[in-house]
């Protein structure tokens, strides 16, 4: 008779507990694709990196066809994603001169790297060179160097949006979020690696 009421309120405990557990370790995703969709397209698009043709008209689609789902989500998880939505939408002086590098690089020498296939996207949100043997021996050195320095700004940006957001265990999740948005926003005929590390064109 006695046990029935200690059972409920062992139970009840659990519940809560599983429930704090939760909450702190709940990653906002849809809020981080649209934060890295915005910063990957700022930063290809100013750079002047040319989009495939089908994909001019995807952001015009989105609001219709990506609408019901957003909306879905805010009916789920409203308060979830009004208090996360800001904080991984960072902008900071640290990003933003990360983010005017970034445009730099891809409006110099990095495009051109790109559509010579001379380098890809790593399924970790990173730049690799992925065929040196296609740049004149004279060129090689220096996109060696182009790619380690576009490489440190994504550690240090993919880093700095988790630390913003109070959560620095984030960051595997949030560079795997930029690493899809990399390869959705490039324009056709670039490469990049797929989740076993096999090269792949788009």
């Amino acid at each position: 008779m006695f046990r029935k009421p200690l059972i409920s309120l062992v139970l009840a405990t659990a519940v809560a507990l599983v429930g704090c557990v939760t909450i702190n370790v709940y990653f906002p995703e849809a809020a981080a694709q649209k934060a890295a969709d915005q910063f990957i397209g700022n930063v290809l698009d100013d750079s002047g990196v040319a989009r495939p043709a089908d994909g001019d008209k995807a952001p015009a689609k989105p609001a219709t066809g990506k609408q019901p789902s957003a909306s879905l989500l805010d009916l789920v998880i409203p308060q979830a994603m009004a208090a996360e939505s800001p904080d991984i939408q960072v902008r900071s002086p640290e990003t933003d001169a990360i983010r005017e590098r970034m445009k730099s690089r891809f409006g110099g020498q990095l495009k051109a790297l790109f559509d010579a296939g001379a380098v890809g996207f790593t399924a970790n949100g990173l730049v690799v060179v992925r065929d040196a043997g296609s740049l004149p021996l004279d060129q090689r050195s220096q996109a060696t160097n182009v790619v380690r320095d576009e490489n440190a700004d994504r550690d240090q940006l993919y880093a700095a949006i988790a630390k913003a957001n109070g959560h620095p265990e984030w960051e595997p999740q949030i560079r795997k979020t930029f690493a899809a948005g990399w390869v959705e926003r490039a324009p056709s005929g670039w490469y990049y690696q797929d989740a076993s590390g096999a090269w792949k064109r788009k």
